[in-house]
């Protein structure tokens, strides 16, 4: 079954992510892809993450896609206007890359190369709704294709957004307008989660819910200081300043937290953020490989 298939029919899926080099040395982000091939359903490519230059998502998407590993293409429409989204969509589906996870995408004054011109010609909402339209065979003026693409299509959700109506608001636009999976933003609370899943409930959509591996105390503090919607009980942020081995406790927390996850949701989300040799440590350690 393809990811998309499993997703349909109510399949419990396991994602992870791969993060393009900063540069064409594409030998490790190979050799940890293949780590995880055959281990998760698919895995998410992202587009700039933090605003910082890397390789784009689209080749690399290509390159997991001849290597047997099912791809999501990350489109943040930070970079590119709606000609540009458009023509990149086209372009996946004609090398076979069949879902899409859009993404508003971080501000470029969070990256390194801060004095770069933003574009945000389009939001996530509407961009869900071009891709919705590329599939009916139109683009966004109305003018037919010659060929239709078909893709999966999924979203971002913050759980912990304070307050939570309008995420759950935005939530139903981009169902509305063609999402059909959501990651959310990482999960350290599941108190908080239970909570976002009870306010959701009457969506009906598959929620993913999203793992970040902690690497330190002092991550968890700027996470719950600086990202909005994440919170690490300071319980989990004392084991990490207590442990002597973080690596091993941060598998140890990551699948302590899936275990107690996975019977409140359709799937996993797991973003390593550059421990991607670790991912199926935490999967065996949480006892789903």
């Amino acid at each position: 079954m393809t990811f998309c298939e499993k997703i349909r029919s109510g399949k419990f899926v396991l994602t992870s992510e791969i993060g393009p080099p900063k540069g064409i040395d594409i030998d490790g982000m190979l050799e940890d892809s293949d780590l995880i091939k055959g281990k998760v359903d698919a895995v998410n490519v992202t587009d700039l993450q933090s605003s910082v230059l890397k390789l784009g998502s689209l080749a690399v998407c290509h390159l997991l896609k001849k290597r047997g590993i099912e791809p999501i293409l990350q489109m943040t429409c930070r970079d590119r206007n709606r000609l540009a989204l458009q023509s990149d969509l086209l372009s996946a589906a004609v090398l076979g890359i069949e879902n899409v996870l859009v993404l508003t995408g971080d501000y470029p004054s969070a990256g390194d190369h801060p004095e770069a011109k933003p574009v945000f010609d389009l939001g996530s909402v509407e961009l869900l709704d071009a891709i919705k339209g590329l599939q009916a065979g139109f683009d966004m003026k109305g003018n037919p294709l010659k060929g239709a693409p078909k893709f999966c299509v999924g979203a971002v959700v913050n759980p912990g957004a304070d307050p939570l109506e309008p995420e759950i608001i935005k939530m139903e636009k981009k169902i509305e307008a063609g999402a059909l999976f959501f990651q959310t933003q990482a999960i350290y609370d599941i108190e908080l989660f239970k909570r976002f899943l009870d306010a959701s409930k009457h969506l009906k959509t598959t929620i993913l819910a999203g793992i970040v591996l902690l690497k330190s105390a002092q991550m968890a503090r700027y996470m719950n200081k600086n990202i909005a919607g994440v919170y690490v009980p300071e319980n989990i942020i004392e084991e990490m300043e207590g442990a002597s081995d973080k690596s091993a406790k941060a598998i140890e927390i990551a699948a302590r937290l899936i275990k107690e996850l996975k019977p409140l949701c359709q799937g996993i989300h797991i973003m390593p953020i550059g421990w991607d040799k670790k991912v199926p440590l935490v999967l065996e350690a949480a006892g789903i490989v």
